[in-house]
C-alpha cells in the first residue's frame, strides 16, 4: 500500500469513528494522532490534511455527494462508501496537485478492500460525475 494511500486509509478510520459516534471530525483526529505510538507515521500530516480538510469543507462536500449520488442519499450510503467520497471529493475540489483519476482511484481501490460489492462502481460513477463538474 503506498505512503498516501496508507494516510487516506487513517483519514477514513477518522471520519468512520466521526461519523459512526456522531463526534466532531476534528476531536477524533486529535485523539486518534494522539493514539498514534511513535515514531508516528511518514504521511501523518497528509491524513491530519484530509480530516481537517473534509471537517472544514464538509458542507460543500456533502452537498455535492448528494447531489450527484443520483438516487442515494448520505444517510442511505454505507458508512465506508460515505467517508471514501468525502475524501475523494475533498481531493478533487481543494487539493490541486492531487489528480482527478488519482483521488477516484484511490476511493475506488480502497472500497474494493473495505466495502460492499458494488462499492467501488458506485464511488466511481459519483466521482467521476463530480470530477466532471469540478473541471467545466
Amino acid at each position: 500500500m503506498s505512503s498516501r494511500r496508507k494516510a487516506r486509509k487513517r483519514a477514513l478510520d477518522v471520519l468512520y469513528e466521526a461519523d459512526v459516534r456522531q463526534a466532531p471530525i476534528t476531536d477524533v483526529l486529535e485523539a486518534y494522532v494522539e493514539r498514534l505510538p511513535e515514531p508516528k507515521p511518514e504521511q501523518l500530516d497528509y491524513t491530519v490534511a484530509l480530516a481537517n480538510g473534509v471537517a472544514g469543507q464538509r458542507d460543500r462536500v456533502d452537498e455535492l455527494i448528494a447531489s450527484y449520488a443520483e438516487g442515494w442519499t448520505l444517510d442511505r450510503m454505507p458508512v465506508v462508501d460515505r467517508n471514501l467520497a468525502r475524501i475523494a471529493v475533498y481531493e478533487l475540489m481543494f487539493r490541486d496537485e492531487i489528480d482527478d483519476a488519482v483521488a477516484i482511484t484511490e476511493a475506488v481501490e480502497l472500497a474494493k478492500a473495505l466495502s460492499t460489492e458494488d462499492s467501488p462502481r458506485f464511488l466511481n460513477g459519483v466521482l467521476g460525475r463530480i470530477a466532471e463538474y469540478t473541471n467545466r
